[in-house]
């Protein structure tokens, strides 16, 4: 089991700033899974942009996150080494109750059925131990110079 902080992240996923969302990840086991963090603050445009009044966090930045924490994990793999992943479908997702500035939201990613260059990972979002939210998310992966 490994640990990685946001410049390891950094350099694995190609997300940059202002998109790069997660900021450690505190648990990696190659081909099973990973347990990503996000740290949500009130300085964040994403937090304020979204419902102003409650500075709480868009369902479609919960999946981008989510998304993010699984290509540490698919590109962690030794087939996928070197290459990019990208969300190719969303399915059954459901999101439980709204994510606000302030809060730590834990993901956790572990890697479902994979064929070649495709697979499907099961996420899950908590906050302070609560579910916030789920989802299968299918993906693609591609050489990192394919565009």
């Amino acid at each position: 089991m490994q640990t990685l902080d946001s410049l390891a992240v950094r350099d694995l996923i190609p997300n940059r700033y202002p998109i790069l969302y997660i900021d450690r990840v505190s648990e990696l086991v190659p081909d099973q899974r990973v347990v990503a963090e996000t740290y949500l603050s009130m300085a964040e445009d994403h937090m304020v942009g979204y419902r102003p009044d409650r500075a709480t966090l868009a369902s479609t930045l919960i999946i981008e996150m989510l998304a993010q924490a699984a290509s540490v994990l698919i590109l962690n793999s030794p087939q996928f080494a070197g290459k990019t992943a990208y969300l190719a479908a969303v399915s059954d997702a459901e999101f439980q109750q709204p994510v606000t500035a302030g809060s730590v939201m834990v993901m956790t990613i572990t890697l479902g059925k994979v064929k070649a260059t495709m697979g499907v990972v099961h996420a899950q979002a908590v906050v302070a131990g609560q579910p916030v939210a789920h989802a299968e998310l299918h993906f693609v992966v591609a050489d990192a110079t394919a565009g």
